[in-house]
């Protein structure tokens, strides 16, 4: 029986094909090898702003935080440009912290450094620090004990403030509440002078 010339012809060409598709297909792919882009192992990663050494050599988070609530339903947060680790369970730099009390009052701390104390349960703001409570009073000293377990902000040293009624210097100041359930307060003792200026 003779074989029709256009399925001969169709067999030929399917044979032909079978050769000459892989080769196309190499010569594509080593086409992609040479004509390639080099890769600058140098070129810096855009986004990647952060010194892989540096942190390295002395390692540190930026932008870190703490938020934690007192026993007494206070909140309190602190937030820093920068934290290292310490064998005291960390420092932190730059700090801008806010206690709010159930009440609703508000006072912002700030200092240049601050350590954690989880074992005494206790931030120590530090380096120069300043408290600024809702009512009025402006508060500066070399630092500040800041309890997580319950309500308590204790100054480290004598204090300077400026308030409603005018300038005045303490040889300590605690932000405590009184009694369970009771109001908070911001007392200053020791050797306690005003300096009264009437109308502020």
């Amino acid at each position: 029986m003779a074989i029709p010339r256009r399925d001969m012809w169709h067999s030929r060409l399917v044979s032909v094909l079978k050769v000459l598709l892989p080769l196309i297909a190499l010569v594509l792919l080593s086409t992609l090898f040479l004509f390639s882009r080099k890769i600058n192992p140098e070129d810096a990663i855009p986004y990647a702003t952060v010194d892989v050494e540096d942190r390295l050599r002395d390692p540190k988070m930026t932008d870190a935080g703490f938020a934690g609530m007192t026993s007494d339903g206070a909140a309190l947060s602190i937030q820093a440009g920068e934290a290292k680790p310490t064998a005291e369970g960390g420092a932190l730099k730059l700090v801008q912290g806010l206690l709010q009390t159930p009440d609703g009052a508000k006072t912002e701390l700030a200092s240049a450094a601050v350590t954690l104390d989880s074992a005494q349960k206790m931030i120590e703001l530090t380096d120069g620090a300043e408290l600024r409570a809702s009512n009025g009073y402006v508060v500066q000293a070399q630092g500040f004990g800041v309890s997580t377990a319950d309500t308590r902000v204790e100054s480290r040293g004598p204090i300077s403030a400026v308030g409603p009624g005018g300038q005045l210097t303490a040889d300590h100041m605690v932000l405590s509440q009184r009694a369970a359930a009771g109001p908070y307060l911001l007392v200053f003792n020791g050797k306690v002078r005003l300096l009264y200026q009437p109308g502020r």
